[in-house]
């Protein structure tokens, strides 16, 4: 059975994101939640399926369950998946795989935390500590920056790629952020801004690395056939891929190739299209070399050659493949799980021709990848405009 087709994202909503204080991530969960089923065109009495992120900041038991009893929604299908960034996709797969099993109708997917204004510094220090293998990383004290430091550093030393062109991948996602008024960090900036920001863990600079925000989304999912009804032109979901590779990032075969190579071509076998086919990507950017590495295991360059496309082909606004075109977590937002969300929330708007100035043109098809752990679990998405 593919799902190719079957089922259409026909709401999508963000709030507000960077420092949110007055929200917590239960209350800004709900108004994602209510926000997307709105844009729907859609009351919260038509929704049938309820999936959800648990919250770092403001964790409750039964996420889900939490939520539906929260706005009194009373789904068939409720529950929370703990998959870190690559939930989105994998949430989605299920959603649609419920509704054409005819077990939902409409299903909402919504991810809200307030890891900026909600935890301590403290408490921040020790959930990124608790990150590592128990026995093998934990007792050398790295955090998550140092582990992806590991990944730059094998890409330099077997590809010889530069820090410049790592940096290429920061400049570009803030010059998007540019035209996004939502985005926390607007300011434009230059490869030498990059270089000599403060070192966080070698060679990653601190503009290499994703913001800690405030923020959720959600969205809304329905049948291909019910959603030409709805109030929002229908953006298809045309092919679902998922990856692993390991869970620890010392336990890794090989640090310069991810399970992207895997979930990409399984999305793309099941939509029937290639690399060259998108218009744009949004692409999971917590780090500039997670960017870099995506950008070969998904066919949009060859393997070892993502720091010279980056050079000459850029990623910004223009580029032949923009990428991240809302500013991703290096300058939009990342309120850690949640911050994949807003990758897909444009996608949907990029499809639906509502950007405005940063709208890519001939928007027509275009790819959404999100990633878990140490680019451990992938999970791709095609989105098109028509099925």
């Amino acid at each position: 059975m593919s799902l190719r087709g079957a089922t259409a994202l026909v709401g999508a909503y963000d709030t507000a994101v960077g420092v949110v204080p007055d929200r917590t991530a239960t209350e800004l969960c709900a108004e994602a939640i209510r926000g997307a089923v709105a844009d729907a065109g859609l009351d919260l009495e038509d929704v049938d399926g309820l999936i959800t992120c648990n919250s770092m900041a403001q964790p409750i038991l039964y996420h889900a369950e939490a939520m539906a009893e929260y706005l009194q929604m009373y789904p068939h299908l409720c529950m929370t998946l703990p998959t870190g960034g690559g939930t989105t996709v994998s949430a989605l797969a299920h959603a649609a795989a419920a509704i054409q099993a005819g077990t939902a109708g409409t299903v909402v997917m919504v991810m809200a935390d307030s890891l900026r204004s909600g935890l301590t510094r403290d408490q921040a220090m020790r959930l990124q500590s608790s990150t590592g293998h128990p026995d093998f990383e934990q007792p050398y004290g790295p955090t998550v920056p140092a582990y992806y430091a590991l990944i730059a550093q094998a890409h330099m030393a077997t590809f010889g790629t530069t820090p410049e062109q790592l940096a290429r991948v920061a400049v570009d996602t803030r010059a998007h952020a540019a035209r996004n008024e939502t985005a926390q960090m607007r300011d434009l900036i230059t490869v030498d801004d990059v270089l000599n920001s403060r070192p966080i863990a070698d060679p990653l600079r601190l503009l290499e690395c994703s913001l800690v925000s405030d923020g959720g989304a959600a969205v809304v999912l329905t049948s291909a056939e019910r959603a030409r009804d709805l109030k929002q032109a229908p953006v298809y979901c045309l092919g679902f891929g998922e990856g692993h590779s390991h869970e620890h990032i010392s336990q890794a075969r090989d640090l310069t190739t991810s399970a992207a190579a895997v979930s990409g071509a399984a999305a793309y076998a099941m939509a029937g299209v290639s690399p060259s086919d998108f218009a744009f990507a949004q692409l999971y950017d917590c780090f500039t070399p997670t960017v870099l590495v995506e950008l070969e295991d998904l066919g949009f360059c060859a393997k070892g050659e993502g720091g010279a496309y980056l050079e000459s082909e850029g990623m910004g606004p223009g580029a032949r493949l923009p990428v991240n075109t809302h500013g991703g977590m290096l300058s939009h937002c990342h309120p850690g799980n949640p911050g994949a969300m807003f990758g897909l929330t444009e996608a949907i708007r990029q499809l639906r021709g509502d950007c405005g100035e940063r709208q890519v043109e001939n928007a027509n098809l275009g790819l959404f990848h999100a990633q878990g752990g140490i680019m451990s679990s992938h999970a791709t998405l095609v989105l098109g405009r028509e099925c």
